[in-house]
Formats: structure tokens, C-alpha cells, sequence
């Protein structure tokens, strides 16, 4: 008879717990209290055709060679009008003050004679862009309006991995559109993104959710929605929001000044793999390795040097090579900070002042031939040459080996290519085929090598490994 009760509460207590536990979250009174403030934006470009256009569009079976085909041609343009392309959404936006300022993408209001906004109330305005930032894909815009709808600003820091979202915007035009999900992920790095920590979530976004807000649950809005990962066009469950702290800080600086300045100290780096981070002696992967250093540039007066893995830059810890551009960018030019390095198997600390990070850098090509070569098939299965006077200045450097052939072994499946230089050997510099075949001949088989790879205007190291059975 216990049995039974005991079995009953157990039956009437578990599905209580169940469907508490699989309710989902209620977004109507989000939706109601913050909507508002979201905006479609859409924009408008003028096109003008061509008169011979105009005129083969209208007759086009005269020929050229007919002697109406210039009078016509001459006497038609006071009588055609300029075509005007259709108003088209391109995206969404959200009010940040009262008085119409809205923070939306740089690619949704590039390139456009017109923009047009339009509140949730249907009321439109004319927008003027502020200023744009293509590093962040941050935009300020302008409405002459009063007393509008604002969102309130939230903390990503704050945000956790799992917890839910939302988004609102125009995607493919359909207004004030709500899709929920899930952050998947924080401080991602994209490719040709240096300066963003993006957010990644599931909320659908498609094309016309640009620009539009990302909203945690508290109603605040944490990212604006700017790209997703898709090999189709749509949504195919990843989505990416930059941090509403990073695009405020960049809105902040348009609207003083109309442009964005940004710290620079001149290296290129690379992530630290655990191969390379073995070859130097360190005991994880954090840091970004420095892989080549602009002349002139801060990081050469302060004394950086190539293969110095910085570990720390003004008492911010970096942890990939990611964190690096964020950290430094936001760094304000001519500051003076410290940063640590680790070099040779120590930590060093090294002051450094911060330079701008110019408007636009050109980087000149460069092509690398050789006189003395040597057919000499070294175990990694490259054949090198010396680098000639003129091609060390070419490269501004003063060592280095081409490769002048690759065969099948080790070298040729780490990606090593016809036409690179060789700069350095496990954090040595090489100044010659008889210094690099003595560093090589030290490497005992089975351990890690790093080779610092001179491609084009790409500095970069490749690991391999020395396994048995590969020496000549």
C-alpha cells in the first residue's frame, strides 16, 4: 500500500517539474516595451542612363550607320528623365537618442544617395550618415525627429553562453520581424575582422536583419546583428552580433569627430600553436607570436623582435592572437604602456608607445629571384639558395634562403612552396645553407621544428615534425 502512494506522488510530482523545466521564455513583453525603437531602413540611389542607351532602348532597330540614327540621337535628351532605381529594404537600425541618432551597419548605408527611415509608428524620415567605420561595419545615422523611442544599452560581458536572445529587424523587407535563439558562443574572431569579439547566436538573421539590435532577456540590448555563415545566401543556424559596448564606443567617437583613431605598434603575428609553442619552450599556447615587424614603426623602437610571443599588452592578458588588434586598436595612440614578451625562455617586460593606425597602408609587391643556387636536397626535402644583396634589400632583411625546389617528405606536406624564404630556424636567424644544415642536423628526429616563412608580403611559421625514417 505504500508502494502505491509513494508511486502516485512521484506520477503527479514529475510532470509538474517536467513542464516547468521545458517551458520556454515569454518574448510578447519584450517585444511590446523595446520594439518600438527598431527601425527599417531602406535606401535610394539615383541612375542615369546613358543617351546611346536611352536611344537603343527606345529605337533599337535603327542601325548606327543610319543617317536618323544621329538625329535622333542628338534631339532625344531633352525629352528623357533620369531612372530612378525602387526604394529597397536594406536593412534595420535602432535609436540610441531621443533626438534620432540610430546605430546600424556601415554596409547597409555605403554607397547610397538616399536613406530613408522608417519608425515602427510608419512615420519615415530622411537620414544623413554621421560617419562609418569599416574595421567595426559600425555606422551612425541622423533623423531631424524628437522625443523617439530609445533602446537601453546591456552588458556583454554579462552574457553567458546558452542563455536566450533576440532579434528584431526587416529581413528581406518584412518589417519589425522577431526571431529568438540561443547564444552559441562569445569573442569569436573572423577572418579580415581584427577588431571585433563577435558574439555568435542561432537567432535566424537573413538579409535585411543587418543593423538591427540583439536583445537579452532583460530587454537590453547587447550586439547589433551584422553577418552570418552561410554557404547558401539565408540562415543556416550562425550568426554573428558585434558587441553593443564596441559599436558605442565607435558611435561615440563619429559623432565628435566623424572618424575613428586607433592604436597601432607594427607587427604581424599568428596564432601560437601547440607545436610552435614547444619549439620555443612554452608550456601552453597563449600570446601571439610576432612573425615580422614594420620598420620605423613602434614596435621596432620599443625593441620587439621577431618570434617574441607577447603575452600581455597594458596589463590585458592575451590570450590568442585574436585579443591582440582589439587590444592594441583600442588603445589610445601615443599612450605609453607596458606589455610582456616572452623571449629566449624568458618573460621580459618592455615599455612601449603607441602609434595611429594610418587611413590607408600600401603595401608595395615584391619578387624574389636567386643566382646562387645548389641543387642539394636537404632532409627536409628542400633545396635552398642564398638570398642575393639585392634581394635581402628588396626584403629588408639581412638573411634568409629561397626555396628553389620542393620534393615529397616533410617540408612539402607542411606547406612549404616553391619561392619562399626561409628566415629563421627554431627562433634563429639564418644567415646561411651551412648555418641552416648545422641547426638542422641539431634537431634530434621526432621533435617539433618551427621554419619562419617569408610569402609575398606574408611572414609566417610553419611547424613539422622530424620523424623517424625521413632523414636522407
Amino acid at each position: 500500500m505504500l508502494r502505491k502512494y509513494i508511486l502516485l506522488g512521484f506520477l503527479i510530482i514529475f510532470p509538474v517539474a517536467n513542464a516547468q523545466a521545458n517551458k520556454l521564455p515569454d518574448f510578447t513583453v519584450l517585444v511590446e516595451n523595446h520594439g518600438a525603437a527598431v527601425v527599417n531602413i531602406s535606401t535610394v540611389q539615383k541612375q542615369r542612363t546613358s543617351k546611346d542607351q536611352m536611344f537603343q532602348e527606345i529605337l533599337p532597330n535603327i542601325p548606327k550607320d543610319s543617317p536618323f540614327y544621329e538625329f535622333f540621337r542628338r534631339h532625344m535628351q531633352p525629352f528623357s528623365s533620369p531612372k530612378r532605381a525602387q526604394p529597397r529594404s536594406m536593412g534595420s537600425g535602432f535609436v540610441i537618442s531621443k533626438d534620432g541618432y540610430i546605430l546600424t551597419n556601415a554596409h547597409v548605408v555605403e554607397s547610397v544617395e538616399e536613406i530613408t527611415v522608417k519608425l515602427n509608428d510608419k512615420r519615415e524620415f530622411d537620414a544623413k550618415v554621421i560617419g562609418t567605420d569599416r574595421k567595426t561595419d559600425i555606422a551612425l545615422i541622423k533623423i531631424e525627429a524628437s522625443n523617439l523611442p530609445i533602446v537601453t544599452q546591456g552588458d556583454p560581458e554579462k552574457l553567458k553562453v546558452g542563455e536566450w536572445v533576440l532579434a528584431i529587424g526587416s529581413p528581406f523587407g518584412f518589417e519589425h520581424s522577431v526571431t529568438a535563439g540561443i547564444v552559441s558562443a562569445k569573442g569569436r574572431s573572423l577572418a579580415q575582422e581584427n577588431f571585433v569579439p563577435f558574439i555568435q547566436t542561432d537567432v535566424a538573421i537573413n538579409p535585411g536583419n543587418s543593423g538591427g539590435p540583439l536583445f537579452n532577456m532583460a530587454g537590453e540590448v547587447v550586439g547589433i546583428n551584422s553577418q552570418i555563415y552561410s554557404r547558401t545566401g539565408g540562415f543556416m543556424g550562425l550568426s554573428f552580433a558585434i558587441p553593443i559596448d564596441v559599436a558605442t564606443d565607435i558611435a561615440g567617437q563619429l559623432k565628435v569627430s566623424g572618424k575613428i583613431t586607433r592604436g597601432r605598434i607594427g607587427v604581424m603575428i599568428q596564432e601560437l600553436t601547440k607545436e610552435l609553442a614547444e619549439s620555443f619552450g612554452l608550456s601552453d599556447s597563449n600570446g601571439a607570436l610576432v612573425v615580422s615587424i614594420q620598420k620605423d614603426s613602434p614596435a621596432e623602437k620599443a625593441g620587439i623582435e621577431v618570434s617574441d610571443v607577447i603575452l600581455q599588452f597594458d596589463g590585458k592578458d592575451v590570450d590568442s592572437s585574436a585579443d591582440l588588434p582589439r587590444i592594441v586598436g583600442n588603445t589610445k595612440p601615443e599612450s605609453k604602456v607596458s606589455m610582456q614578451v616572452w623571449r629566449d625562455g624568458k618573460i621580459k617586460k618592455i615599455s612601449i608607445t603607441v602609434g595611429e593606425i594610418p587611413s590607408e597602408e600600401i603595401v608595395a609587391d615584391s619578387e624574389e629571384k636567386s643566382d646562387k643556387s645548389t641543387k642539394h636536397i636537404n632532409r627536409l626535402g628542400l633545396a635552398l639558395s642564398e638570398l642575393t644583396n639585392e634581394q635581402k634589400k628588396q626584403l629588408d632583411v639581412s638573411g634568409g634562403l629561397l626555396v628553389e625546389d620542393v620534393q615529397p617528405g616533410i617540408a612539402n606536406r607542411a606547406g612549404i612552396h616553391l619561392g619562399d624564404v626561409i628566415l629563421g630556424l627554431n627562433n634563429k636567424d639564418i644567415k646561411s645553407i651551412k648555418h641552416f644544415n648545422k641547426l638542422l642536423e641539431n634537431i634530434e628526429t621526432g621533435r617539433n621544428l618551427a621554419l619562419l616563412i617569408r610569402r609575398g608580403e606574408m611572414t609566417t611559421f610553419v611547424t613539422m615534425r622530424l620523424n623517424d625514417g625521413e632523414e636522407e
